[in-house]
């Protein structure tokens, strides 16, 4: 008898400790997010090379490695509150190399995204070459998979989760449930809880967040981007697939950085 009392008595406790921190957890509704974006130069190299040009791109290819280092890094910011983010890069945060070997659609992409969480709705502002144009669509729905393994990122434990999106581009994102807002970098949302770590293993990029602030953003902070030609998703697909139709295999690394 002593033995289940005194059993009952330390789960009693246990329960109420864990009650007691449940309720003192604090979440975060407002902030700015600071984020690293980190681009595998070399690895996308070796992808444009083919048997077809391999007799002068191994030779490039060994001339920039020499010179230049195998990351490609960009600052970012996302500000938010519970209705509403904006995400854009920090001025010159990534200077343009002389280098053509270094210049690869998805490490350049410098999108300026807002999204309101309450319409469901996104507003980017994409330059594609020489062109600006402003997209307007629904956030996009990723059928995430979320999984037991987490990871410490600034501060906060956040879960893994993943998914395939575009048919082929496979996804692991880390969110934040102490975070009370579905948002994250570009346009990756619809977890319970802010992305804070983005990877697309395949395509050699990720997104991981450096520094969380709690803080109030002014509602001027969060307007969307307005520069560029009115389009949606499926308008600026046709543009892209009209302008890449004689690239043949070289279009899709473009295809898929675009449409990110």
């Amino acid at each position: 008898m002593k033995t289940a009392l005194k059993l009952t008595i330390i789960l009693s406790i246990i329960f109420i400790a864990n009650n007691c921190l449940a309720q003192n957890v604090h979440f975060i509704k407002n902030g700015v997010i600071e984020f690293e974006k980190r681009s595998n130069i070399y690895a996308l190299i070796k992808k444009r090379i083919t048997k077809n040009n391999e007799s002068y791109m191994n030779q490039a290819f060994e001339s920039y490695k020499k010179n230049n280092p195998q990351f490609k890094s960009a600052k970012s910011i996302l500000k938010f509150n519970s209705e509403k983010s904006l995400y854009k890069f920090e001025e010159d945060s990534s200077p343009a190399s002389n280098n053509w070997l270094a210049n690869n659609p998805i490490s350049d992409l410098k999108n300026i995204i807002g999204t309101d969480f309450k319409t469901e709705s996104s507003t980017t502002q994409k330059s594609v070459y020489e062109a600006t144009y402003l997209v307007k669509d629904s956030i996009r729905k990723i059928n995430w998979k979320i999984t037991d393994e987490t990871r410490e990122i600034a501060g906060y434990e956040c879960r893994r989760a993943n998914a395939i999106i575009m048919d082929s581009v496979y996804v692991v994102a880390y969110y934040a449930n102490q975070i009370a807002v579905s948002g994250g970098p570009e346009s990756f949302a619809g977890l319970p809880g802010m992305i804070l770590g983005l990877a697309l293993p395949h395509e050699n990029v990720t997104w991981f967040a450096t520094k969380v602030t709690e803080v109030t953003v002014p509602e001027k902070d969060l307007l969307p981007p307005s520069k560029g030609k009115p389009v949606d998703n499926a308008g600026l697909k046709k543009v892209l697939m009209a302008a890449m139709k004689d690239w043949g295999e070289w279009a899709q690394p473009d295809l898929k950085a675009f449409s990110l």
